[in-house]
């Protein structure tokens, strides 16, 4: 792992790792700002109605996530379940557009834009293969190879086919001059 993943993801995760901490000890302090959402949204997912709950679930994903994200395992996996763990905190608590006083609506644009500018890291994070080649581009090369493969195999089919032809009309060419 180069220097830069080994400073960049816990940086990048100890935002994660602190607001789920606060999830988790004052679950009702966060419940009330995020009603409207789990309202909207447990339905749809199935998810139920209980919001303490779901706020808790949300911050075990962030301390879960944001760990393993900082120690370097399962980076991608990590930046992905911590971008899922964001959308709804994002939406739940940074409505800046429903604040009418300027101050509260400017502080929150600035916690809005904030979060957007995390999940920007996270999807980064989420597609860094650290040099290694993706799953596609591995995909591609394995799709590739069975193709060279199967035109290897049916350039040696018709190869051994025409050798067995020839042989064949050299044996019956042959048994034709013995009985003659």
């Amino acid at each position: 792992m180069s220097v830069v993943r080994r400073i960049a993801r816990p940086l990048l995760a100890s935002m994660f790792v602190v607001g789920g901490v606060d999830q988790l000890k004052h679950p009702s302090a966060k419940s009330d700002t995020a009603r409207p959402v789990v309202e909207k949204v447990a339905p749809l997912l199935g998810l139920p109605d209980d919001t303490e709950m779901l706020v808790r679930a949300n911050g075990v994903a962030m301390v879960a996530a944001g760990g393993l994200l900082a120690l370097g395992r399962f980076p991608r996996l990590s930046a992905v379940v911590l971008a899922g763990t964001l959308v709804p905190t994002t939406v739940a608590a940074h409505r800046y557009w429903r604040e009418e006083d300027a101050d509260v609506r400017a502080q929150q644009r600035v916690h809005f834009l904030k979060n957007l500018g995390l999940l920007g890291g996270l999807l980064l994070a989420a597609v860094d293969t650290e040099g290694k080649p993706g799953l596609a581009y591995r995909a591609h090369l394995a799709g590739e190879s069975v193709q060279r493969a199967a035109r290897t195999t049916r350039r040696e089919a018709r190869h051994v086919v025409h050798e067995a032809t020839t042989e064949a009309k050299l044996k019956a060419a042959q048994a034709q001059h013995a009985f003659s």
